[in-house]
């Protein structure tokens, strides 16, 4: 029998079973949230005169929890409408509740005592076959199981959201030892496929996966610091995006996750692990042992390894824990010449073997950190895992990393990264002795653009299950090449479908990546049936080269521009109107011309993390490259069902004017830039391209025919200009816009009122591309556009006069 969860049940709802709660209303799933009485009614309520018997006081603790949650930033929730999925309530009234929900999911405190009366309750209600799950990260399955009905066991396991639920991918599924194996199975495919996150099958061990590597690596690294010498910016320097983890690096993230979380963790491993070979690293080093007196615990207490201050200025200023004096201090520059070697080599996974081959502090550290790192996780197998790809995948999917441990030691090399084991005395386990001795010498291989792994039972390398369902461009771009220019690579997806993969730097779109996808249109249109334009870099395009259009302009060099600009807007409009089906799929930052792009494909298959929009005013200009002209024609295509016309190109000019970005595809919706009814949005971004291939296998296969060029665009003309202009007059009067933002705004709605045409007039879209090109060339001549685009290269933020 197919299982399908409609309704979900959330009990406990703190800061995690609240984030839970609101990746499931995510998906589209109804969720019942529920926690304890409150003992008496607040003085608010009170001074209402409610009592405990009434419902707004019985159910306050999950009602506030999931408010406050949802008023957090970042939102745990793709769009605020998506909340009224969920209903809040509590464990008295609305037990009985649960005996109409697919999936109980427990999220209460780690106390063994409290999840037993709960399962207790629970077991009351629960229809049988119910699934039941406990969020615990460290209490042992066979005691939370105790006591409990044959049925239950069977349906009972662990699943490990990762905080907060619904940014970070990690989704540990760990069976209890009577769970059915069809109810593991559909967790991790659930898991995966509808919660969009990578699922990891873990044992029922101590921190399971994620964490048990996570908090070594760590505590590895706190009893390093003091040995090697170096301070907290210094390993925050080395620990961040040089060797791919986040910005954050170790200690800022310390502080955002709070340090007695990390402590109560280690402190576990320390009890519950005795047999561990790294058992004494788990003990805190004095620096930890003090701030925990001193209640220096991070974010949520204001100080931890930072500090934010005000200085004699006035001005914040963010200060630095000294490890050997305990006090703040201003932060220094860090400077090591091993990272320098490291500066022309763009992925992370190439710089290892630099990193720790140096001569300094820096390589030094790096040899140690791996040659630990190593040493610890081939211990872990089979205790933790019996594959090698689960402890990779759960660092990327949990921590952020962006290679794992075994994907580092492969790039370093398996004898190499021996070598730095030996050097620090760690001995070497005997499967990895054994592979290198039957004469293989990596954990990883790829073939026929699949990712092969090393599977120490059956002591060869073997396909790592669940590709099928992806695209991994890494493993098909060499084999799969058609053409490439410095800006874009085009590979063959297959069954007849075309990629076109930006290379520029932050993906970019400058004249190579438009060279690029008008060659990627030539060879789809000759010899293929559809091209999908897709990458799986961190971001999909944050927007036009603006070095470019800087020089071009400071230069003065208006014909160049002006033919760049031209350029962009027929390769869009090529787009638009070629003769095969183009998906855009587009995720992370997809800013500017990278929006754009999106705006004139035929349909857009997005992932649910995707910031979206048209920011061009922070620049100083208006969207050029078809954008202008396309809110234009979406706000005509309304006009046919909606009287308010005015209105309606009101909100699309405000869409470009107030630089509206989404906060998830979803919102994209809301902004008019994904259009209801033909654009998607993937909740895994891991199923994006393969998602994007077939929608253009299926439009291939319906019959795609080149659209006809649109003649029919109604715009307003001198109506809706008076309109805006009388707008950005009284924007300016009070002073809520700069002189330059006006001349902006009036530029923007000269194009998208169709000019000063006397009366309402159907326009072609060529005649909007050529007032957006001219307003778009006229504010490159302003020297407070030029001002802004130079701010913006130096430092990567907009700048408002």
């Amino acid at each position: 029998m197919k299982r399908r969860i409609n309704k979900v049940a959330v009990i406990g709802s703190g800061i995690m079973g609240s984030g839970i709660a609101c990746h499931f209303a995510n998906i589209g799933v109804e969720v019942l949230l529920l926690d304890i009485l409150p003992k008496e009614p607040s003085d608010k309520e009170k001074a209402k005169g409610l009592t405990m018997e009434h419902p707004l006081v019985r159910n306050r603790i999950a009602t506030e929890n999931l408010t406050m949650a949802l008023k957090s930033k970042p939102s745990p929730i793709y769009n605020q409408k998506f909340a009224s999925r969920i209903t809040t309530g509590n464990l008295e009234d609305d037990v009985k509740k649960l005996g109409e929900v697919d999936w109980i999911i427990e999220v209460v405190v780690e106390r063994l005592d409290i999840k037993q009366a709960v399962f207790e309750k629970i077991e009351q209600y629960r229809k049988s076959g119910t699934l039941i799950t406990s969020n615990t990260s460290g209490i042992p399955i066979k005691f939370m199981n105790k006591g409990r009905s044959e049925d239950f066991r069977a349906h009972f396991a662990v699943t490990h959201f990762f905080n907060p639920p619904r940014y970070l991918k990690l989704f540990e599924v760990v069976p209890g030892p009577d769970c059915k194996q069809d109810v593991v199975d559909f967790l991790m495919n659930y898991g995966e496929k509808f919660l969009g996150k990578t699922a990891v099958l873990a044992k029922d061990t101590p921190a399971f996966i994620g964490n048990r590597i996570g908090i070594f690596g760590i505590q590895s690294l706190f009893h390093q610091v003091k040995e090697l010498g170096l301070t907290v910016e210094e390993v925050d320097k080395l620990t961040g995006p040089v060797i791919g983890r986040p910005k954050s690096a170790t200690f800022r993230t310390v502080d955002v996750v709070g340090l007695d979380t990390l402590v109560h963790v280690a402190n576990g491993l320390y009890e519950n692990c005795p047999n561990d070979e790294a058992h004494d690293l788990f003990k805190l080093p004095d620096f930890i042992a003090t701030m925990m007196e001193n209640k220096w615990l991070g974010s949520k207490t204001g100080q931890g390894f930072y500090k934010k201050v005000k200085n004699e200025d006035g001005k914040s200023e963010i200060l630095v824990l000294d490890l050997d004096t305990m006090e703040y201090r201003s932060k220094k520059k860090t400077n090591f010449p091993t990272l320098e070697l490291t500066k022309t080599i763009d992925k992370p996974i190439d710089r290892f073997k630099v990193l720790v081959g140096g001569k300094d502090k820096a390589a030094e550290f790096y040899r140690k950190n791996f040659a630990a790192l190593f040493a610890y996780v081939q211990n872990r197998i089979p205790e933790i895992s019996d594959e090698l790809y689960r402890i990779d995948d759960a660092m990327k999917a949990g921590f952020g990393w962006e290679n794992g441990p075994f994907e580092i030691w492969n790039a370093i090399g398996v004898a190499k990264g021996i070598e730095l084991m030996k050097a620090e005395n760690l001995a070497v386990t005997d499967w990895v002795s054994e592979m290198l001795e039957k004469g293989i010498n990596s954990f990883y291989t790829v073939k026929d653009g699949a990712t092969y792994y090393y599977d120490i039972e059956a002591k060869a390398h073997i396909k790592k299950p669940g590709q099928d369902a992806f695209i991994i461009l890494d493993n098909i771009r060499k084999s799969n090449e058609v053409w490439k220019n410095s800006g874009v690579v085009i590979e063959d997806l297959g069954d007849g479908i075309l990629n076109c993969e930006f290379q520029s730097k932050m993906n970019t779109l400058g004249g190579d990546v438009i060279a690029g996808l008008n060659k990627a249109i030539d060879l789809a249109e000759k010899d293929f049936d559809g091209l999908v334009i897709g990458n799986q870099a961190a971001n999909f395009s944050v927007g036009a080269n603006l070095a470019m259009i800087f020089m071009m302009a400071i230069e003065q060099e208006y014909d160049e521009l002006n033919f760049a600009i031209k350029l962009f807007q027929n390769t869009m409009m090529r787009m638009r109107y070629s003769s095969i089906p183009v998906i855009s799929a587009p995720h992370g930052m997809t800013l500017g011309g990278g929006c754009e792009l999106s705006l004139h494909a035929d349909k857009i298959v997005a992932a649910a993390e995707t910031y979206i929009g048209l920011v061009e005013f922070g620049v100083g200009v208006i969207p050029g490259g078809g954008g202008s002209k396309e809110m234009a024609l979406r706000a005509s295509d309304i006009f046919r069902k909606n009287d308010v016309e005015l209105n309606v190109l009101q909100e699309y000019f405000l869409t470009i004017g107030m630089a509206k970005v989404s906060t998830s595809a979803y919102e994209a919706f809301d902004l008019g830039i994904m259009q209801q009814g033909k654009d998607v949005v993937v909740v895994n971004k891991d199923r994006q391209l393969a998602e994007a291939k077939k929608y253009a296998r299926i439009m291939a296969d319906a019959g795609y025919t080149k659209p006809i060029e649109r003649k029919n665009v109604k715009v307003l003309g001198k109506q809706a200009l008076g309109m805006f202009l009388v707008g950005t007059d009284s924007m300016k009067a009070g002073h809520y816009i700069s002189e330059h933002d006006q001349k902006i705004a009036n530029k923007l709605a000269y194009v998208m009122a169709g000019g000063d045409l006397s009366e309402p007039s159907l326009v072609s879209e060529e005649y909007l591309l050529d007032l957006e090109r001219e307003a778009f060339l006229s504010l490159c001549t302003e020297r407070k556009t030029l001002e802004r685009i130079q701010h913006m290269l130096k430092t990567g933020k907009p700048l408002r006069n």
